[in-house]
């Protein structure tokens, strides 16, 4: 079967995008709040599910693991927002504004892919969404810990770079939960 990584990237953000943009208008940019790490918790908290549910082999709550990849995204592109823009006391940010940087994240994470991906052959297709989970997991964990180190790092990446592989991998994971 011949894939086409590009496109599908692009479907699942359009996704991701439409849900971000429907939570916008019921609660405005109300994530202005939120400081990074904050974000990190969130996004501790909804890989935890997903590897609950994955180890459990059930859950209780009826929203599948799909809508957790999802929300790692895009809580992940609001962690970018908010590196760039710092946190807010207040909601000081437009429905318009929120969807152009949400746009220049998701591209700069397409863009990131892309580059990977022809290094590394697409090899996220032979990996299991376990696997995928672990990795997010991981990069979740390098943020706490970078975030407990002031964002001082001697050899490693970002932060910026943990939340763009938890973009990416969470694409793929969507990718594969669809069948493709």
């Amino acid at each position: 079967m011949q894939h086409n990584t590009n496109q599908e990237f692009l479907q699942v953000i359009d996704t991701c995008r439409e849900i971000f943009g429907k939570k916008l208008q019921d609660y405005h940019a109300a994530w202005r709040i939120l400081r990074l790490e904050s974000l990190t918790d969130q996004l501790y908290i909804k890989i935890m599910r997903i590897r609950s549910i994955q180890t459990k082999k059930e859950q209780k709550v009826d929203e599948n693991i799909s809508s957790e990849f999802i929300a790692l995204i895009n809580y992940s592109i609001v962690a970018l927002i908010q590196m760039d823009k710092g946190h807010s006391d207040s909601i000081d940010m437009d429905t318009e504004e929120a969807v152009l940087l949400y746009n220049k994240y998701a591209n700069e994470a397409l863009e990131l892919m892309k580059r990977k991906n022809h290094d590394y052959g697409e090899a996220w297709r032979q990996m299991r969404i376990s696997g995928i989970t672990d990795l997010i997991l991981m990069k979740i964990f390098r943020i706490r810990q970078i975030e407990e180190n002031e964002g001082k790092t001697i050899m490693s990446e970002g932060v910026d770079a943990n939340y763009y592989d938890i973009i990416n991998y969470s694409v793929f994971a969507l990718i594969k939960l669809s069948g493709s």
